[in-house]
């Protein structure tokens, strides 16, 4: 007789039908029923009671699925009706031709869409698929065509026994282990209408986004990245320990199902795959049926339109005849059904030669290397370039000129070299440096620690930042030029009327009147804008250069603290860092800017054209809130808490986005949560936005 009560029994057996439950909705319906953390403390009571009554574990209960870190060993398994591959379709007319093939073979004739599209309606779309022998159309399902790893799944009396791959269609590898660790992979069926004996087959794959996080875990712990989740899922099913898969982010999709009882089957394979997501499979919500090759190419177009935007990765999409009775009919060829037929979409990656690389500046000084290419056709179009991102991917791929790569083109993605060929690098291959000067202005490239990016740090000067450059200057939070938006930059610039900042202030009406939309009214407004930013406040001016991390407090706090440009300019990097807010990486910034020469002939320029950045006005009497942090939560009324925050920036305050011990004042707007709280629990100064209003009204802060 056991020890376990009754009760411990039947609190066990809840606590897995509870759990079991909760994982299809959440992993297969994607509708979760319950919060993560009730989800938890079930998972851990019924974690508790197994490990307190180890006679009570079975190979189904949901906490099996962490994996073991035993070494699985990958026995052959003989499939009993083999897993046959597709034939496929890459044009319209070789679809055209499989229907064709497919109503001879029934002694059909002629489909509608060969003569008129009014018999298309002569097939029935119940899920049934009942029709007469003259029907001139066939059903298709068309599904998805995911781009995963084919699995078979056996289960007896409900219970999942056995899993195997595809392998070679008749023999595959058992992964049994591996595959018990996947949520959306039932461990035993719901309901009670299944065979005794069943087997559901299927493609587990990888999410984007969960193939995107494991490459960058992979990747910050040194270790060798996947190219596509295609090469990630296959990698993750045949993990040696099923631990190490129960960390993948791996689900599984059925498309059919197969018994040992074949009378147990519904009529179609629509009705079969219902029968398959109430067993509690996840089937594709992209299916769809469609009746003759007309509308078959209509749903190969539709979901080609949408494939850049499902979560997961597709390569096609697979068209089977509907009716079971049908596919037996037409039966098989040596290595593919008769009945069924995959239409591929274009390729998304191909293999291509790296001829040269070649250093791109960006708007923002960012220089980026590109691969120039062999042209290659991939993802519908000829691909020539490819962008490396940064040394940091060059170096992390290995590459050398004269390799050999895989090109991947989703979409309107940008090309994007996956991965080297190192077997097939010549002896020449070449090497991939940085440059150390500007490819655009010849300003020295730098490289802060603790930074990706390299830039050039010419940024007043090189053609390439010119307009980012003028725009950020203009801009109302800097030196607020009216009506110089970004389309009169764009005008400006490309007429060569101006290439720095500094010809703004040689400007003359007569050098505007004629430009597109450039009255003489526009002009005069334009040039009266540019005299009145003649005297700007230095934090502003500092502010209006551009310089990498220095936003409006950082320059404000340079402003106060060392009271002149030639001082800032003057100063190391450790005197830098006396300012709050300045660190290494800021205090770096700073030094490149004013220690490049083309930088300092601009400002010189600017000083010739009368521009003279005042100081005065930096004190603390105009800055009294200068070495407070506030913070605003909540929602205000009279003002948007990016003009509260202008302001209390204006003042001299530096607004953070979380309360701490430091902070001086939290501003609660309507309903204020986490932050407020934070703020009354540490015993931090709370305003309202009322006590805002007035605060700013006392030091004669327009509100």
């Amino acid at each position: 007789m056991s020890s376990v009560s009754t009760s411990v029994r039947d609190r066990v057996e809840q606590l897995r039908t509870t759990i079991t439950d909760h994982n299809h909705h959440y992993y297969v319906l994607d509708d979760p029923q319950v919060p993560d953390a009730e989800y938890d403390r079930l998972f851990r009571e019924l974690q508790a009671r197994e490990a307190e009554y180890p006679e009570l574990a079975t190979t189904t209960s949901p906490t099996q699925r962490v994996g073991s870190a035993v070494e699985t060993n990958f026995a052959q398994v003989i499939h009993r009706i083999p897993m046959l591959s597709l034939d496929n379709a890459f044009s319209a007319d070789e679809l055209r031709d499989f229907d064709r093939r497919v109503r001879e073979r029934l002694n059909r004739g002629k489909t509608a869409g060969e003569s008129s599209t009014k018999e298309h309606s002569t097939e029935d779309h119940s899920t049934e698929g009942e029709g007469s022998k003259e029907e001139r159309t066939i059903e298709y399902v068309c599904e998805p065509k995911l781009d995963g790893l084919a699995v078979s799944l056996h289960y007896q009396n409900g219970e999942l026994v056995r899993a195997a791959t595809r392998g070679d269609g008749y023999t595959g590898e058992d992964i049994t282990a591996n595959i018990r660790t996947i949520a959306s992979v039932p461990l035993t069926l719901r309901g009670g209408d299944f065979p005794q004996t069943v087997e559901v087959r299927g493609e587990v794959y990888m999410p984007r986004a969960g193939f995107d996080r494991l490459n960058q875990r992979l990747g910050g712990r040194g270790e060798k990245t996947f190219v596509n989740p295609r090469n990630a899922a296959a990698g993750s099913l045949r993990q040696k320990k099923s631990s190490v898969t129960a960390r993948r982010p791996l689900e599984m999709c059925a498309y059919s199902v197969a018994v040992s009882d074949e009378s147990a089957l519904p009529p179609t394979h629509w009705k079969g795959l219902q029968q398959v997501s109430e067993w509690g499979f996840r089937i594709n919500p992209e299916m769809s049926l469609a009746n003759g090759a007309d509308q078959c190419l209509e749903a190969y177009e539709a979901l080609m339109a949408k494939r850049d935007r499902l979560p997961y990765e597709i390569d096609g999409i697979v068209f089977k005849v509907n009716r079971l009775d049908l596919q037996q009919q037409l039966g098989f060829v040596s290595r593919a059904p008769r009945w069924a037929i995959a239409q591929k979409f274009p390729a998304e990656e191909e293999l291509t030669v790296v001829e040269s690389v070649e250093f791109q500046v960006g708007r923002t000084g960012a220089i980026t290397p590109v691969a120039r290419l062999k042209p290659v056709f991939v993802g519908g179009a000829t691909v020539s370039n490819a962008t490396l991102h940064n040394m940091d991917e060059v170096r992390r791929l290995d590459l050398h000129i004269g390799d050999t790569v895989f090109i991947r083109r989703a979409g309107d993605v940008i090309p994007k070299v996956v991965k080297v060929v190192q077997d097939k690098r010549p002896a020449d291959a070449g090497v991939i440096e940085l440059p150390a000067q500007c490819p655009a202005c010849g300003s020295d490239v730098v490289q802060i620690e603790g930074e990706v990016i390299a830039r050039c740090s010419g940024g007043l000067f090189c053609p390439a930042q010119r307009k980012e450059a003028i725009r950020h200057y203009a801009s109302r939070k800097a030196l607020d030029i009216e009506g110089l938006g970004d389309k009169w930059v764009d005008i400006l610039v490309d007429s060569e009327k101006v290439e720095t900042i500094a010809d703004l202030y040689r400007l003359r009406k007569a050098d505007l009147i004629g430009l597109e939309r450039m009255g003489d009214k526009s002009a005069s407004n334009l040039i009266a804008a540019i005299d009145a930013s003649r005297q700007p406040l230095l934090w502003r001016f500092l502010y209006a250069l551009g310089i990498r991390e220095v936003g409006e407090a950082t320059a404000k706090g340079l402003a106060g603290y060392f009271g002149s440009l030639e001082a800032i300019a003057e100063a190391d990097g450790n005197a830098l860092q006396a300012v709050s807010d300045v660190g290494p990486i800021v205090a770096g910034h700073l030094r490149s800017f004013f220690e490049q020469p083309h930088n300092q002939e601009i400002l010189q320029s600017l000083k010739q054209a009368g521009v003279i950045w005042q100081t005065q006005e930096i004190t603390a009497a105009s800055m009294p809130l200068h070495g407070q942090t506030w913070v605003l939560t909540g929602t205000m009324e009279q003002m948007t808490r990016d003009q509260a925050k202008q302001k209390l920036e204006g003042l001299g305050a530096k607004v953070a986005g979380s309360v701490s011990k430091k902070t001086s004042c939290v501003v609660a707007g309507e309903a204020a949560g986490s932050k407020l709280t934070k703020a009354q629990q540490l015993g931090v100064e709370v305003l309202s936005e009322q006590g805002l209003l007035d605060l700013l009204r006392g030091h004669d802060v327009e509100v």
